[in-house]
C-alpha cells in the first residue's frame, strides 16, 4: 500500500504510545481521518465538539503521557485552542492536528468557508504559535515527515502541546515511510559541569541548615521526577509537603509526608513545616495567585532552593542545562540527613464523623463517603471549585491519583478530561467530582462515556450556582438554571446505553447510590448530590477572601 502523509502521522502517533486519538469531523480533515483509520493500532474516538475534544485529549495525556486531537480548520481549531491553552498551562504534550484549506488556494485571492472572510489563511498558525511549543503548516508531502517529527519531538521533550496544520489535499498525498522512533525520543545530553556545580551548591545549602522541608509542586510529573523526589526525601529524612495542584504526586503514606501546603488553608501542621523550616527545597512549583492564596504564602528568599525541570536556583545563583532527575539522584546520593522537621509523627488526615443517614446531605458527608470510595487503583478527577478543596483534604491510599486543573482553571474541564483519562487507563476506577455550573459547559461528553461503556462514577454537586465564584465575589451572575441532572442519563442513553442517573438528598441515599454505582460496570453513573447553595468547605471561604482581596488591589499611582 502506498504510504501517505496521513499514514506517516498515524504511525508516528502509534509509535509514541497512543492507542486512541480524538476527533471531530469537518470537511477540511475528512481525508486525514480516513488515513488515520488505516492504522489499526489506534482507535478513533469521536467527541461532541472541539472544546471537549481538546479536553478529552488533555485528560488522556495525563494518564498516557501524550495525546492527539484532530479538528477542522478555523471553526474547529479556534474552539480547541481553549483546551490547548490548558494543556500548555498544565504541561501536557497534546498534539492538535487541524485540517486546512487546499494548498492550491494559497495566494489565489479566494475567500473560503470557515475562515474570517479574508484571503489570508495564516492567522490560525500564528495563533497556535502562542500556545504551543511547536507549530507547523504542511502544504507539501515532501516537507511533511520533517515537520511531523519536529512537532512530536518537541512536544514530548518540552511536555507542552504542539500544533500541526495539514492541507486537505496533502493528507492523502504519497509520502515516505517513517523509520524508528528512538531518535525522536532521545533526551539532550546534560551539562555535566552545571550539574556538578548545582549539586555542590545544594549540598552546602543543606549542610548549613538544621531543618529542611521539601515542597513538591505540580510540574514534577512533567519532569518525570516523582521517584527521584521520594529517594531524596528518604535520604534527607525531612518533612515533605505537597502543593495543592500536586495532590497524589508524592505518596501520602511516606513517613515524612506532612500534608499539603496552601498558606492559611494548609493541612494541620504543614504551614509550620514549611514556614518554620530553616531551608525549603521547592521541587517544580507553580507559585501563582491561587497557589499562594492571593500572594500571602509564597516561599522565597535565601532559605529557598528552587529546583525546576531544567534549572536549579540556590544561594542567589541559577544553574541551567540540568535534568531534574539527574540532579535529585546525585543530591540524594551525597546529602546528609536533616530530619528535624519530620519529628513528631506522620500526618494524620482529620476524620469527619458520619452523619445520620436520614439527615439532609451536606458537603462534609458527601466528601467523607467519596473519600471512603478511593482505592489504590482510583483516579479522582476534581473540577475547579470546592471539589479542589474536598479532593485535597482526602487521604489517598498508595497508588491513588488525583487530577486537577489549578493553573488553567477552566470550568467544565473535568467531564471530558475524565472521559479521556478513563479511555487511557480502563483498568483504573474513575471518579469525578463536578459542580452543576461547571457540568453545564461540557455535559455532552457523558454521552461518549456511555458510548464506550466506561464505568465512571460522577458526583454532580447540585447547589444551584458557581460556589467558588460566590466565595470570591457574589452576584446574580453566579446562579445557574437548574437541570434534571440525573434525568439526563436516560436522554444520553436513548434506549441503548447503560448510563445510570441517581439522586442523593441524604447520607443514606448517597450510600445506597454509591453501591449501585459500584455495581454498574457497563457505563457511567451520575449521582446528583443536592446541597445548600452556601454549603462548602471552610477552606474555600478563607481562600476565596484572600483571592478576592488580591483581585481588589487598587491601581498603582502614576
Amino acid at each position: 500500500m502506498t504510504y501517505t502523509v496521513g499514514r506517516y502521522l498515524a504511525d508516528r502517533l502509534a509509535q509514541i504510545g497512543l492507542k486512541h486519538h480524538f476527533a471531530v469531523a469537518g470537511d477540511y480533515n475528512l481525508v486525514l481521518l480516513d488515513q488515520l483509520l488505516l492504522n489499526t493500532d489506534m482507535q478513533q474516538i469521536y467527541c461532541s465538539n472541539e472544546l471537549n475534544c481538546g479536553f478529552s485529549a488533555e485528560g488522556y495525556a495525563r494518564a498516557n503521557g501524550a495525546a492527539a486531537a484532530i479538528v477542522t480548520f478555523s471553526v474547529g481549531a479556534l474552539s480547541a485552542f481553549n483546551a490547548l491553552g490548558g494543556a500548555y498551562a498544565e504541561n501536557l504534550p497534546v498534539i492538535l492536528i487541524s485540517g486546512a484549506p487546499n494548498a492550491n488556494d494559497h495566494g489565489t485571492g479566494h475567500i473560503l468557508h470557515h475562515t474570517l472572510g479574508t484571503t489570508d489563511y495564516g492567522y490560525q498558525l500564528e495563533m497556535a504559535r502562542h500556545i504551543t511549543c511547536a507549530a507547523e503548516s504542511i502544504v507539501s508531502a515532501e516537507d511533511a515527515p520533517a515537520k511531523i517529527d519536529h512537532v512530536i519531538r518537541t512536544a514530548l521533550r518540552e511536555k507542552k502541546p504542539a500544533y500541526l496544520e495539514i492541507a486537505c489535499n496533502v493528507a492523502g498525498a504519497p509520502c515516505v515511510r517513517p523509520g524508528g522512533i528512538d531518535a525522536l525520543l532521545s533526551p539532550p545530553a546534560p551539562d555535566e559541569a552545571s550539574l556538578k556545580a548545582a549539586v555542590d551548591a545544594a549540598l552546602a545549602f543543606i549542610e548549613q541548615r538544621g531543618s529542611v522541608t521539601m515542597l513538591v509542586g505540580s510540574r514534577i510529573r512533567a519532569a518525570g521526577a516523582q521517584a527521584q523526589a521520594v529517594a531524596l526525601a528518604d535520604a534527607l529524612g525531612c518533612a515533605v509537603t505537597t502543593m495543592a495542584a500536586a495532590k497524589s504526586f508524592f505518596p501520602e503514606d511516606h513517613p515524612g509526608y506532612r500534608g499539603h501546603y496552601w498558606g492559611e488553608v494548609s493541612s494541620p501542621g504543614a504551614q509550620q513545616a514549611v514556614e518554620g523550616a530553616e531551608g525549603v527545597i521547592c521541587l517544580a512549583p507553580v507559585f501563582n495567585d491561587y497557589a499562594t492564596v492571593g500572594w500571602s504564602a509564597w516561599p522565597k528568599g535565601d532559605n529557598v532552593m528552587l529546583v525546576e525541570r531544567h534549572a536549579v536556583t540556590v544561594g542567589g545563583v541559577a544553574y541551567a542545562g540540568i535534568d531534574m532527575r539527574d540532579f535529585l539522584t546525585r543530591l540524594a546520593a551525597h546529602t546528609v540527613r536533616r530530619d528535624a522537621t519530620a519529628r513528631g509523627g506522620a500526618y494524620v488526615t482529620p476524620q469527619t464523623p458520619a452523619a445520620a443517614p436520614t439527615a439532609p446531605l451536606n458537603n462534609a458527608e458527601m466528601a467523607r463517603q467519596i473519600g471512603a470510595l478511593l482505592t489504590p487503583r482510583t483516579t479522582l478527577t476534581a473540577e475547579t471549585g470546592d471539589s479542589w478543596f474536598n479532593a485535597v483534604r482526602m487521604k489517598l491510599p498508595y497508588g491513588a491519583r488525583v487530577e486537577l486543573e489549578m493553573q488553567w482553571g477552566h470550568i467544565g474541564w473535568s467531564v471530558p478530561a475524565a472521559f479521556g483519562n478513563a479511555l487511557a487507563a480502563p483498568e483504573r476506577q474513575h471518579v469525578l467530582m463536578v459542580g452543576d455550573g461547571s457540568f453545564q459547559l461540557t455535559a455532552q461528553e457523558v454521552a461518549q462515556m456511555i458510548r464506550h461503556d466506561l464505568p465512571v462514577i460522577i458526583f454532580l454537586i447540585n447547589n444551584h450556582g458557581y460556589t467558588i465564584e460566590v466565595m470570591i465575589h457574589d452576584g446574580p451572575y453566579n446562579n445557574v438554571k437548574n437541570w434534571d441532572y440525573a434525568g439526563l442519563m436516560e436522554v444520553f442513553n436513548a434506549g441503548e446505553g447503560n448510563g445510570l442517573g441517581l439522586r442523593a438528598r441524604t447520607g443514606g441515599e448517597l450510600a445506597a447510590a454509591i453501591e449501585q454505582a459500584r455495581a454498574n460496570r457497563n457505563g457511567p453513573t451520575l449521582i446528583e448530590c443536592t446541597l445548600d447553595r452556601d454549603d462548602c468547605t471552610q477552606e474555600l471561604v478563607t481562600w476565596g477572601k484572600r483571592v478576592a482581596a488580591a483581585n481588589a488591589r487598587p491601581p498603582r499611582a502614576g
